[in-house]
């Protein structure tokens, strides 16, 4: 049997008429010729660079800014170096639920002081790539929230010595910090170039500035980690504001109320902290762990300076937490057994109740 045959075969067997299958023939015959020789292969809408990205579906957000200031992706250098904060992270989705739960807490401490003293609120992006948040202290020896060095910390304002620490005051220290910004602010009149001094100091911004002639952090080559600072803190502003870009699920933060404390201002030598524990109506760890500026047993005095010493209004409640980013991640403090001094002692502490 021939093929022609088949085909005539074929035809009768499904009783189509005449016309219809000539037009079927011809319709064929048209596709294949149209398939081969005319029409294009359509193109690989798929990119190969970056392909996880792709398939994750993230991607660099569009209209990026530090601050109200646009950041310039139109440069393949810039847009990898904001690849390498924004996709070689592999610890997005382990960590953000504890960057979350320390953003509800120390946000509403933070905000309004960056807010009083006009500094952008984008700034309370640095703490937390500093810090995570918490009062550590890094092997070159800054610490506390805003991981500021001893210097750093004296030359705006903080006292730092072996009895007392206040870069571990979170408030005073954000009121440091916002000096530090606000003069960054004041040479370049720009805040990302403020944040980057914020990492190398303002000197060594100004240097960078004038040996390579240029007057914008983004054409600057810098060390890695002030050349990474800017978009780190873009990183994690984009994980905290809109984590969904991540493909992490989870709703707008929703603050936490600060915790209601009660001040007690002491303007003399503290001999033992256990006995102005006892007068404040607490424990000596209670004290110590909501006021962890104070690095010893006693307080030494001479200039009658006015310290302030807060504890929560409410001891029962749960405040746990807080104190974990108080004392610092690794931070251990414990309680000490004490001999309660005479009465005479006691009365040195001169207390003034808010």
């Amino acid at each position: 049997m021939t093929g022609k045959q088949t085909f005539q075969q074929f035809i009768s067997s499904i009783n189509l008429p005449s016309l219809t299958v000539a037009f079927f023939v011809v319709f064929v015959a048209l596709f294949i010729f149209l398939k081969i020789y005319i029409i294009e292969p359509s193109s690989n809408l798929l990119s190969y660079s970056n392909n996880n990205q792709n398939v994750l579906g993230l991607n660099i957000p569009l209209n990026l800014e530090f601050c109200g200031e646009k950041i310039p992706v139109n440069s393949l250098a810039i847009k990898e170096d904001l690849e390498k904060e924004f996709f070689n992270n592999k610890h997005w989705k382990s960590n953000s639920g504890a960057l979350f739960a320390k953003a509800q807490k120390w946000f509403p401490y933070i905000e309004p002081i960056l807010k009083q003293q006009g500094v952008p609120d984008d700034f309370k992006y640095v703490a937390v790539i500093e810090s995570h948040l918490s009062n550590v202290i890094s092997p070159a020896g800054a610490a506390g929230f805003w991981q500021l060095m001893p210097a750093s910390a004296q030359n705006y304002g903080l006292e730092v010595n072996e009895n007392v620490d206040e870069r571990f005051d979170v408030e005073k220290a954000t009121y440091a910090a916002c000096r530090h910004f606000k003069d960054g602010y004041a040479v370049f009149h720009n805040w990302t170039l403020s944040a980057a001094a914020y990492n190398l100091g303002i000197g060594g911004i100004q240097n960078a500035l004038k040996k390579q002639n240029s007057n914008n952090y983004y054409d600057l080559i810098l060390n890695t980690q002030t050349g990474s600072f800017v978009y780190r803190i873009l990183a994690y502003k984009t994980l905290l504001s809109n984590p969904a870009h991540f493909g992490i699920k989870k709703k707008k933060l929703v603050y936490f109320s600060k915790i209601p404390l009660k001040t007690f201002k002491v303007d003399s030598t503290v001999t033992n902290i256990a006995n102005l524990a006892k007068e404040m109506g607490c424990n000596k760890t209670i004290l110590k762990l909501h006021n962890p500026w104070l690095l010893g047993q006693s307080l030494q005095n001479p200039e009658r300076k006015v310290y302030e010493f807060r504890i929560p209004k409410n001891q029962k409640s749960d405040y746990s937490s807080y104190i974990r980013d108080l004392i610092g991640e690794d931070g251990v403090v414990n309680e000490e057994t004490e001999v309660l001094k005479s009465s005479e002692n006691l009365a040195q502490d001169s207390l003034k109740i808010n």
